[in-house]
């Protein structure tokens, strides 16, 4: 008899922690690995930059009027150059983050979970319950998105939780539709079916095993709908029914700096480049997440692990 004590151990990999294996991951797609670094300074310079910088971006100098950018003789908030009023853009970029990505957080984080929990019923309820829902949904997407926002904020204030509730609101249905076609198809997997005979209530059936299934499709969408929503709160503020001053966003930035487009292009070029990028690079993550979310094709980014093991 061969003792086992003795024996050699086994070449078996180590576990990998699962935050590791997200950040290797992550690392194989280089362009997910750059907007995942962008999207970290702008959540860093929205929630540690504005505090310290808000009263250097409202400071007037009108010495400073339409100061030019890149000119590094000045303090370092004029390296993007000044606005109309002499208040460093740079420090106003930084201050307006804030604003701009409350909104855009908000607006998803509501819509998501209205319009799952919405979709969760709709798909594993009666029929009755489901129509009365969807109708709901298509009573919502029968208006223009961008449409509706602007009728009622301009019955509205406009303010920032009226603006969080207003973009909520057009994007219900998009969350909505995709969880309960979600759970219309999971419902009837074996899974399920077991839960159920073995007496599970519907809550636990619901929320214990068809969620955690749905969720990672939600979340790619909803990092692709970050993008929307910020865009659809740029050109809100830009149209003047946005966010009032003395308040700031991106795109009230934009819609202020047109006036000088001939003479100063900066005061709307860099805000709108932080747009630019700050969407593209949610896009970029969204699409790596599609991929990191979904076993089947997961394998494109472990390959590399798998090749150097």
């Amino acid at each position: 008899m061969t003792d086992t004590k003795t024996l050699p151990p086994q070449n078996i990999p180590a576990q990998t922690h699962p935050a590791k294996q997200i950040l290797m991951m992550l690392w194989r797609d280089k362009l997910a690995f750059c907007a995942a670094i962008f999207i970290l300074i702008v959540i860093f310079c929205a929630l540690f930059g504005a505090p310290l910088l808000e009263d250097v971006a409202t400071k007037q100098n009108l010495r400073g009027r339409n100061a030019a950018p890149f000119d590094f003789s000045k303090d370092w908030v004029f390296w993007l150059g000044g606005d109309a009023l002499g208040r460093p853009l740079l420090a106003r970029i930084v201050v307006a983050s804030q604003n701009t990505l409350m909104v855009a957080t908000g607006a998803v984080v509501v819509s998501l979970a209205i319009g799952t929990t919405l979709g969760l019923i709709a798909g594993y309820t009666t029929r009755m319950g489901s129509q009365i829902i969807m109708r709901l949904a298509d009573v919502i997407m029968s208006f223009p998105s961008l449409l509706l926002a602007v009728i009622v904020l301009y019955m509205l204030v406009p303010s920032v939780g009226n603006l969080i509730i207003v973009l909520a609101i057009t994007r219900i249905p998009v969350y909505l539709r995709t969880s309960r076609a979600e759970v219309l198809e999971i419902r009837e997997r074996m899974f399920v079916q077991a839960a159920r005979v073995m007496g599970a209530s519907t809550n636990r059936i619901v929320f214990k095993h068809i969620l955690p299934v749905v969720f990672p499709t939600l979340v790619t969408i909803a990092t692709l709908d970050f993008a929307f929503v910020m865009l659809a709160e740029s050109s809100l503020s830009f149209l003047g029914i946005g966010i009032q001053p003395p308040e700031i966003t991106w795109g009230l930035m934009v819609a202020q700096g047109k006036a000088y487009l001939t003479t100063a292009w900066w005061l709307s070029f860099w805000p709108g480049l932080a747009i630019i990028l700050t969407t593209l690079s949610l896009n970029l993550l969204s699409n790596w997440m599609r991929v990191a979310l979904d076993p089947v094709q997961r394998w494109r980014l472990e390959i590399g692990k798998k090749s150097n093991g």
